[in-house]
């Protein structure tokens, strides 16, 4: 399997289960720590699941890649399996888990029928990572140029399928305090199927005596996966609107792109003589966070948390980014930088906090304070492991309040059931 960088179990302490369950995760892809937030947040629930006494089994239909994190050296045996295809029943049977963590609600509409056919008593939980329908809302929105503060969850096929996957699990992890109000305010969602999870973060391998000094460091930096459409989005805001702006301000300012999957329209964006130097994917992104002075994220839409803005602050790197891109990490007060959404003010913001060393180290002290109270992974991990074992020790109590749960399992709104049965039924005639 592909290792990508060296990979380790938490060092964080973590409590233990009461017995040894069996907990199946179902990945919308292997996950890549080095690659994305998301990646780092289900490395960090394996790991904590693991390290809690979990026997643990990863499955997915995705393929590997070369920045697949080493699941065999945390003790987690994995294997691919195909959408749509019935034999997933017999080897879910045979696995027989005490619970399964859907991860992202297009996979739960994919197996989840399946698992509580074999298994009724199984314990459901989804695994968010972000609200993808108030992402894609967003989206939709910043094309059209309208202002996304008003974009809450909206009334389409998407939500509706994201929120009917979120009530028929017995529980949810919510990465963001904002998505987690937005969903008590704004649906029918009972509190005890929602828990709020901030997103586990991976830790520095610099450690924070030898970090870099403002003397030392020099220039910006942007760092995203660019299979995510915000990112490709941002990215081009950065290199069309706000580095011209930048450029007029500080003639000799470098930006260094980092980040996993530049297809060639994002390398086509190099270009040394403008400063604008994309240098795609590292292994150590903490690393190359920590040389740059500043970090530029000018972010139009998306949802959850974004991993990028919280890993500069582990290595004391300041961000600028936009007014949305705070949500789930602390109030606009708070940021460690500036919150600009206008690319005038964002260029000028960005050029202040790069040159001047007071404003720099005035931000270290909110960063310290956002990553203890917030991305506290011990304090996460006896999240997990409180909310898993309540339900676990008694699933049919948990569930004889929520009926809405019970309601949606109702056979005659099982569509997601009868379309992937057609579908492999197709298949088997090919």
């Amino acid at each position: 399997m592909p290792s990508g960088a060296k990979q380790k179990l938490s060092s964080w302490d973590v409590m233990q289960f009461n017995r040894t369950y069996h907990i199946v995760v179902i990945g919308y892809v292997w996950p890549e720590p080095n690659s994305s937030a998301a990646g780092q947040n289900m490395f960090g629930i394996l790991s904590t699941l693991v390290s809690a006494g979990a026997k643990v089994t990863f499955l997915t239909p995705s393929n590997e890649s070369i920045h697949s994190a080493p699941l065999t050296e945390l003790g987690i045996p994995y294997a691919n399996i195909p959408l749509n295809d019935d034999n997933f029943d017999a080897d879910i049977h045979k696995l027989s888990p005490d619970a399964v963590i859907f991860d992202r609600f297009f996979i739960e509409e994919q197996f989840s029928w399946r698992v509580k056919q074999q298994l009724p008593d199984c314990v459901l939980i989804l695994n968010t990572e972000d609200l993808h329908s108030l992402r894609s809302s967003r989206e939709l929105a910043t094309k059209k140029s309208i202002d996304i503060s008003s974009i809450g969850l909206a009334q389409n096929d998407k939500s509706y399928r994201e929120i009917a996957s979120i009530l028929r699990c017995d529980l949810t992890l919510i990465v963001s305090s904002f998505e987690l109000q937005l969903l008590k305010q704004h649906s029918p969602i009972p509190p005890t199927q929602l828990c709020y999870l901030p997103i586990f973060i991976s830790e520095p391998a610099t450690q924070d005596l030898g970090l870099p000094t403002f003397e030392q460091r020099n220039g910006f930096c942007f760092i995203g996966n660019y299979r995510h459409a915000p990112n490709w989005d941002a990215l081009l805001q950065l290199k069309n609107e706000i580095w011209p702006r930048i450029r007029k301000r500080k003639a000799d300012a470098q930006i260094s792109i980092y980040g996993a999957y530049p297809s060639k329209k994002v390398t086509d964006l190099h270009n040394p003589k403008q400063g604008f130097l994309v240098k795609g994917w590292v292994a150590d992104a903490h690393h190359a966070l920590a040389e740059s002075r500043v970090l530029l994220a000018p972010l139009r839409f998306g949802a959850g948390v974004k991993g990028k803005l919280i890993n500069a602050m582990q290595v004391n790197t300041p961000s600028v980014t936009t007014s949305q891109s705070c949500e789930g990490i602390c109030l606009p007060s708070q940021w460690p930088g500036a919150l600009r959404d206008n690319w005038d003010e964002f260029a000028s913001a960005a050029v202040a906090l790069h040159d001047d060393a007071r404003q720099w180290h005035a931000t270290h002290k909110n960063m310290r304070s956002i990553l203890h109270t917030t991305f506290n992974n011990q304090t996460n991990a006896h999240t997990l492991i409180t909310q898993l074992q309540r339900i676990l020790d008694d699933v049919d109590c948990h569930r004889s309040s929520l009926f809405l749960r019970s309601m949606l399992w109702h056979h005659s709104l099982t569509s997601a059931q009868y379309m992937s049965q057609w579908i492999a039924e197709k298949n088997k005639h090919k």
